[in-house]
């Protein structure tokens, strides 16, 4: 079987309400659709996603021009995937590069899968499973944080991630409060801080949150300040998350080696797609370290279940609005979709709608 042409449509997917974060707010989410053609009629589907419009094109077209190199070869993802890393050697596969192979990739199991008539998690070994689920939110203050945890509560998830990192700790602190309230005992809650604070402002921030009975405490710092996340994460006994910005499995293993966190949760775009989240999964089983999951709720459900330290799904649906399938919440846990592939069809009439 051979990959006969790939698709990319540049796509401002809706979404139930806006994403606010300390650094700006996301209305809609940037996605460009990859569909992988086959010689033998098997179409695979997945989508890479970046944050700012404006930089949506840019994206486009580097998908594009990977799957100009993948055009011709066998369906063989692991192979594509070395071909494309050594075409690219020179140049490196981070930023949009990394991100379009991400995609690229997604895609290219999925028509792999699909071709064996199996779901993904099947196909690598795995059996389908309930996922424990958490619903993913952006930056509310204390009165606007009690109508998202009475939906939270409403729609069957186990937990809620808050964005934080107001102006002062007080509305950070306001707002956990308001939240754990309203929540209860038996749902838990997250924060982020999406790598918005210093390192002083973090650790004094982090270690006031530390009673407050968080599940986890979300990037406060830089991304790649592995050396300030491993100091936060010995100074705290709240468990510290990072992971959605490991480009590649390769920064994955610096992080574990700097014991930068005590949970990681990749992205399975950034990760360089399914082929890069197969070898995070081995790096997390090897250190012992509860793995997460970072949007691309589809891609994400399937490989979790093939993941041994399996930890948590977030569920910030950012193709929910394209998808024909709605998602399956129940009892707290996500149900992953058995049907071939990673389970995504497009709502032509609404990418049409969308399209850029």
């Amino acid at each position: 079987m051979k990959i006969t042409n790939i698709r990319t449509t540049p796509v401002l997917a809706p979404l139930p309400r806006p994403v606010r974060t300390a650094s700006g707010t996301i209305d809609q989410f940037p996605l460009v659709l990859i569909d992988v053609s086959t010689d033998t009629g098997v179409v695979g589907r997945a989508y890479a996603q970046v944050y700012l419009p404006e930089l949506l094109p840019a994206l486009e077209r580097t998908v594009s021009s990977l799957a100009q190199m993948a055009t011709g070869l066998p369906l063989a993802p692991r192979d594509v995937h070395a071909h494309l890393l050594r075409r690219c050697r020179l140049f490196g596969m981070k930023g949009l590069l990394g991100v379009a192979l991400g995609g690229l990739d997604m895609a290219l199991w999925d028509a792999w899968a699909r071709a064996r008539g199996e779901p993904l998690a099947r196909a690598l070994g795995a059996e389908l499973r309930p996922l424990r689920a958490y619903h993913s939110v952006g930056l509310y203050d204390a009165k606007e944080v009690v109508a998202i945890a009475e939906e939270t509560l409403a729609a069957g998830f186990s937990g809620l991630k808050i964005k934080a990192g107001f102006p002062t700790f007080a509305e950070d602190l306001a707002a956990v409060r308001a939240a754990k309230r309203a929540l209860g005992n038996s749902t838990a809650l997250m924060i982020d801080y999406n790598q918005s604070l210093s390192l002083p402002e973090a650790m004094a921030r982090c270690k006031a949150l530390d009673d407050e009975g968080l599940e986890w405490i979300e990037e406060p710092v830089l991304a790649d300040d592995l050396a300030g996340c491993a100091r936060i994460a010995e100074a705290l006994t709240t468990p510290l998350q990072i992971g959605e910005n490991f480009h590649g499995p390769s920064e994955m293993r610096a992080a574990i080696a700097a014991r930068a966190s005590d949970l990681v949760m990749p992205d399975a775009q950034f990760i360089h797609g399914v082929t890069g989240w197969l070898e995070a999964s081995a790096l997390a089983q090897t250190a012992g370290l509860p793995m997460s999951s970072h949007t691309f709720v589809e891609a994400s459900a399937q490989l979790l279940c093939a993941t041994p330290t399996a930890h948590w799904i977030e569920v910030l649906d950012a193709a929910g609005g394209l998808r024909q399938a709605s998602l399956q919440i129940k009892d707290g846990m996500l149900l992953p979709w058995d049907t071939p592939g990673i389970g995504l069809e497009w709502r032509e009439d609404m990418v049409a709608r969308y399209r850029l």
